[in-house]
């Protein structure tokens, strides 16, 4: 017999996701609407974790919690209790429900036999987009828990990695990016005077690859031109170094304002944040790291599965195009032209740089410095998430002759 408490959790979570389900598959901001039912005051900052774990467990999987829900209530709650990673927010919950399951299989077929569901738990149009993602050990990957990557941004980082022990975090430097560490532990690391002083940023592994495989000479001018809230900008500053510059261009503002914090945390001075590219203005080298459909996050972002649809990528690969070939122009000559996204789909990512290759002969594309450990993607790179524990995403490098 459960108790009081946790039946009170279990009739609390079925709530919170019948309010969701309704927009699962028509929201992209599902998170949001996520975060303002877990703002009332009933929730305390434990519940909030075991409700996020929770429903992002229902997100990732959701045609199998769709399937059983047509059974029952109780075989969704036992499903999401044991499909759930096992945190000190979820513990309780998980035994609960699901401690005479046995431990999850590390395959997704093997959980699926456990729980009597069929399927694969992503959208069945998107394999002929990416073949790799449903196969072992990606899919897997694209499943489980988006990890907690961080990038130094300081020539001691021992003073950094002493913080993180003294609060008791596990972490481990990459093998393949210099700078990269992640934490291991489930860790608020922004409340950390290391990360107030700007002495590290938070940034996906995959992330950090992207300028990882770009040869980016010191003393360059470079135009971050979709630069966001500036995780690749401020890597790029430290790429170019002192004697360097970085024109930082986004079409919303309030990325360019959260930009702008971060650098003056980190004291980054050779950033030139701009609302547009300035007229008549060249450079060494130009990164687009392009607006896509965001397959790449979603082990991150599992609701984009659901309400992201064929027709939002072949719309998203035309802007591409479009915005690549703009932004060609502004490349000297030798120059670099780099285009990245975090999608996984060939129609966003090859198939766009062969379509400018095709109609841009003064272009040709440059090897990678390193593949750091990238699929050859034949054009570019394609970091898959079971390679290095990451997102996905995809780069390629473009020379102006």
């Amino acid at each position: 017999m459960p108790s009081p408490i946790a039946r009170n959790q279990q009739q609390v979570f079925l709530r919170l996701w019948r309010g969701l389900q309704p927009h699962v598959r028509t929201d992209r901001h599902l998170p949001a609407r996520l975060a303002e039912a877990l703002r009332h005051r009933e929730f305390g900052a434990r519940d909030r974790r075991l409700y996020r774990e929770l429903l992002y467990t229902a997100l990732r999987y959701l045609p199998w919690i769709e399937e059983l829900a047509a059974r029952s209530p109780d075989q969704v709650l036992r499903a999401v209790a044991w499909l759930a990673a096992d945190t000190p927010a979820t513990h309780r919950f998980r035994e609960a429900l699901a401690a005479d399951l046995p431990a999850p299989s590390p395959t997704v077929a093997g959980r699926a036999a456990v729980l009597g569901v069929d399927g694969v738990p992503l959208p069945g149009w998107f394999r002929a987009h990416c073949p790799d993602a449903f196969v072992p050990p990606n899919l897997e990957a694209l499943l489980a828990r988006a990890p907690l990557w961080i990038r130094m941004q300081t020539a001691q980082p021992e003073a950094v990695f002493a913080e993180l022990a003294a609060r008791g975090w596990r972490w481990r430097e990459s093998e393949v990016q210099d700078a990269a560490c992640e934490v291991l532990d489930e860790a608020d690391v922004t409340d950390t005077a290391a990360y107030r002083d700007g002495r590290f940023e938070i940034q996906d592994l995959g992330s950090q690859l992207v300028l990882g495989s770009v040869d980016v000479t010191r003393g360059s001018h470079w135009l971050d031109a979709c630069a966001g809230a500036g995780g690749k900008t401020l890597q790029l500053a430290g790429l170019v170094g002192a004697t360097g510059r970085v024109d930082a261009c986004d079409v919303r503002p309030v990325a360019l304002e959260e930009l702008d914090r971060r650098a003056q945390r980190a004291g980054i001075s050779n950033i030139e944040i701009r609302p547009e590219v300035p007229a008549g203005a060249t450079y060494d080298g130009v990164l687009v790291d392009a607006p896509c459909s965001g397959s790449g996050t979603w082990r991150r972002a599992p609701h984009l599965k659901w309400c992201t649809t064929p027709a939002d990528v072949e719309a998203q690969a035309a802007r591409q195009q479009e915005l690549l070939a703009r932004m060609a122009k502004l490349v000297r000559p030798g120059g670099r032209l780099v285009y990245a996204t975090c999608s996984l789909s060939r129609r966003e990512n090859q198939e766009v740089v062969a379509a400018f290759l095709a109609t841009q002969p003064d272009f040709t594309e440059v090897a990678p410095t390193g593949s750091c450990g990238g699929a050859a993607g034949a054009p570019g790179l394609v970091f898959l998430p079971a390679q290095h524990n990451t997102d996905g995403f995809y780069v390629a490098t473009l020379r102006r002759r």
